[in-house]
């Protein structure tokens, strides 16, 4: 039923209670981002499926995370159920087809598709931070570490790396603090212990190399359907602070490495970041300011961002504000903050004078949704109550057989699936640590003169080798000194010392016994 440059999302209600009128996202305002809301179970995974599939089907890539797995069907064709065909009827979608879409699986730890790594280098101490829950002591420790990585040409790669490189901020804390400032070991102690921490939380599967390359996630097919890229998300939700850290730094590369495009007439990438309240979960002011930054700025590189959330106070409103289309599902009004909720979602939406937007959130049923998309010169439609469109790919999750033969099939198969360890901050600390022990013995070589500080001719330090009485050239030659000779130095130290009638007698005796051996 949508147009070229529009996607189908349903079809709302008429006063009659017919659905007849259809609600749709034009492409020209896909990258004004947007928001899905509502209740556990009242379809926010089917209208997210949906919206990727209208996407994908107009050539636009698309990047979602399958929490609980059931996003995954979206690679396998649909099939018929008398609940879905009966919505198609409802809304009028004829001829109903089923269709399979070009998914690429990843997973941060390798198990359920590729992985995706970054280094410790382009996830910055300020994620770092928000990844780890530094204070703001520790993370002017850390800020300190990248300067000196940056100055030393130190390649910070994966946590080895930055493990290293705090121990040897620790070491030369002194010399440091003089310029940065002050510099505890207690500091770098806490930022290792949550090094440690998020090792053992997976972490260490995230940091190294191969490092995703943006364009892998934009890939389109030769049939120019974009593709679907889906992260596996049920084992990372066991570590929410490094889901939410993750998909912030992907907003944020998204964000440094594509160009300026203004306002295209499709969006280059849609991103669609489920279980959105993680983000914002006592995430310091820095990082509040940091999305609404990248949301408001991405949107003239061509990304639109959609947030995927139970209840809309889950995202601040510096954000909210930003968000142009809007799909609200079913909300329960039994907690003051749960009315405040509604109230809330239906502030946000224009007006329709033929119900009551607050009323009717609570009256949802499930699939159904109070739409607001923007229309033409970018002006929010008026809301409507819609029943979203049915999916054509499958409904729920797909078995591990599939998911295998697919990651085997996937476009970036063997790109990623080995780690590489190249030279980096720990090798390189490691080498200079050697150097400075072998440059220090070295010293204490040359300050004992390789064996008992005299040369004396004849008295065995310049004897020569005693493999056959001959100098092999393995052995080292005796070096040539200007330094006096034993008995001068004897008899100028003992001078030096003497001080008594004692020590001048002993030096006539001395020089006595010597004029008789001459």
């Amino acid at each position: 039923m949508a147009q070229d440059d529009s996607i189908f999302i349903g079809a709302s209600r008429k006063p009659d209670d017919s659905y007849q009128r259809p609600e749709e996202l034009l492409l020209k305002y896909g990258n004004r981002h947007g928001l899905v809301t509502g209740a556990t179970g009242t379809g926010k995974t089917v209208t997210l499926q949906i919206l990727a599939e209208g996407f994908s089907n107009a050539g636009v890539p698309v990047f979602c995370a399958d929490i609980k797995g059931d996003l995954s069907g979206i690679a396998m064709m649909g099939e018929a159920k008398d609940f879905l065909t009966a919505r198609a009827q409802a809304i009028k979608l004829d001829p109903y087809e089923f269709q399979e879409f070009p998914v690429i699986f990843w997973d941060l730890f390798g198990e359920q598709g590729h992985p995706i790594r970054a280094t410790v280098s382009e996830m910055g101490p300020l994620l770092l931070s928000r990844l780890m829950n530094l204070t703001d002591a520790q993370e002017g420790v850390l800020n300190i570490a990248f300067r000196i990585a940056d100055e030393e040409g130190l390649l910070l790669l994966d946590m080895k790396d930055l493990q290293s490189l705090l121990a040897n901020i620790a070491d030369r804390a002194e010399e440091i603090g003089a310029r940065y400032g002050n510099v505890t070991r207690p500091s770098v102690g806490a930022i290792q212990r949550s090094l440690l921490v998020l090792e053992q939380q997976g972490g260490n599967h995230f940091f190294g190399e191969p490092a995703l390359k943006i364009a892998d996630i934009m890939r389109t097919t030769r049939d120019g359907r974009g593709a679907i890229n889906v992260l596996a998300a049920d084992k990372l939700m066991m570590n929410p602070r490094l889901y939410a850290t993750f998909l912030l730094w992907l907003l944020s590369e998204l964000f440094e490495v594509l160009p300026e495009i203004g306002d295209p007439d499709k969006p280059k990438l849609v991103f669609f970041f489920d279980e959105a309240h993680l983000l914002f979960d006592e995430a310091p002011k820095i990082v509040v300011d940091r999305v609404e930054q990248v949301v408001r700025l991405i949107r003239s590189k061509g990304v639109g961002v959609y947030f995927v959330t139970q209840n809309p106070l889950d995202v601040p409103e510096t954000v909210l504000a930003q968000l142009g289309n809007r799909v609200q599902h079913a909300l329960r009004a039994y907690t003051p903050r749960e009315q405040k909720a509604v109230k809330t979602a239906a502030d946000t939406f224009r007006p329709n004078p033929d119900f009551d937007c607050a009323k009717a959130i609570t009256q949802l049923g499930t699939g159904e949704a109070l739409v607001s998309t923007l229309e033409a010169k970018g002006v929010p439609s008026m809301v409507q109550r819609t029943l979203i469109r049915p999916p054509a790919s499958r409904l729920g999750p797909i078995t591990p057989q599939e998911r295998q033969k697919l990651i085997n099939e996937s476009p970036v198969a063997g790109q990623y699936d080995e780690t590489v360890d190249r030279e980096s901050a720990f090798e390189m600390l490691q080498k200079k640590a050697l150097d400075a022990q072998k440059a220090q013995q070295e010293a204490q070589q040359a300050n004992t003169g390789g064996g008992g500080g005299w040369t004396i001719p004849g008295f065995g330090n310049d004897a020569p080798p005693a493999s056959g009485g001959r100098n092999t050239g393995n052995a080292p030659r005796p070096r040539t000194s200007n330094r006096q000779t034993v008995t001068e130095a004897a008899l100028k130290s003992v001078v030096r010392s003497v001080g008594s009638s004692v020590g001048r007698a002993l030096v006539r005796g001395i020089l006595g016994s010597l004029k008789k051996g001459f």
